[in-house]
């Protein structure tokens, strides 16, 4: 049987976690955990989540409808974006978002984390793309990340932040901790001169062992789109999710843009 209290103490813990690593701020990013398929907790609006306790957590049901909140609390105003993750990933049972410094930093500058720099990384993450623009509150942001969501189990959010998810609250908060990390190694290694990344031939023998192991979740070595059209996978393309699948497209169109123009200058 579920102990709800437990589970909120749970959320309370990691809340502290994410702010106490410096990735959140003030009253920024939201939690939620899935009980069934039809309630969920998740954390209040407008509270630090380093500062929670048992009684401010909230219950919703599949629709973000208030079940149970104790007075002065609400849910998260994001909560619809969790929703979407649940009712399009039956896997998760647990959401985290927040805005950790590295990763929201490459959000912001559009640039997803897509080089193999890091075994870890590539076996634990794959890739991780970036959702394009949505207003916070909206079905902006869930109809953005929608894309994504059957192919990794971490995305950044562009000029937001960064969402993970998995099957447990603290497989999910590694989550967001991997990504983080990844973003600043990526980061650091850049102003080195630029990192020195895995070989191909080195990136499919990490899948190989994520495949070996079993590991849960969605992934690249799985269900990358350009793998499944026997192209290069995420890691060699550079680009993630939906822009994967049009890659070739867009190339050729790009290619054909700029024959145009060169004919247009020599008059041709």
């Amino acid at each position: 049987m579920i102990n709800e209290y437990e589970i909120k103490k749970e959320i309370c813990d990691i809340g502290k976690r994410i702010y106490n690593r410096g990735m959140v701020a003030s009253n920024d990013g939201n939690i939620s955990v899935k009980l069934n398929d039809h309630e969920f907790l998740c954390t209040p609006t407008g509270v630090s989540k380093g500062f929670m306790t048992p009684e401010y957590i909230c219950k919703v049901d599949e629709n973000g409808n208030v079940i149970q909140a104790n007075k002065g609390f609400k849910p998260s105003s994001e909560i619809k974006m969790h929703m979407r993750v649940y009712k399009e990933r039956p896997d998760v049972n647990s959401v985290v978002h927040a805005h950790p410094m590295y990763a929201t930093a490459f959000a912001i500058a559009g640039i997803p984390l897509t080089q193999p720099i890091m075994p870890e990384a590539v076996i634990a993450l794959g890739c991780v793309p970036i959702a394009e623009y949505g207003t916070p509150s909206t079905e902006e942001i869930p109809n953005a990340v929608s894309k994504y969501l059957p192919y990794f189990d971490a995305v950044l959010l562009e000029n937001h932040g960064a969402l993970t998810y998995s099957d447990t609250l603290l497989s999910a908060y590694h989550k967001m901790e991997s990504v983080e990390f990844y973003a600043k190694l990526l980061y650091l290694s850049k102003q080195l001169g630029g990192p020195k990344e895995l070989s191909k031939a080195q990136v499919e023998r990490l899948y190989e062992i994520r495949r070996k192991f079993g590991m849960k979740g969605k992934h690249p070595a799985d269900i990358c789109l350009n793998a499944k059209d026997g192209k290069p996978s995420c890691h060699s393309c550079g680009q993630c999710g939906g822009s994967c699948a049009s890659s070739s497209e867009a190339g050729g169109d790009l290619v054909a843009e700029i024959t145009k123009k060169v004919m247009k200058e020599l008059g041709l």
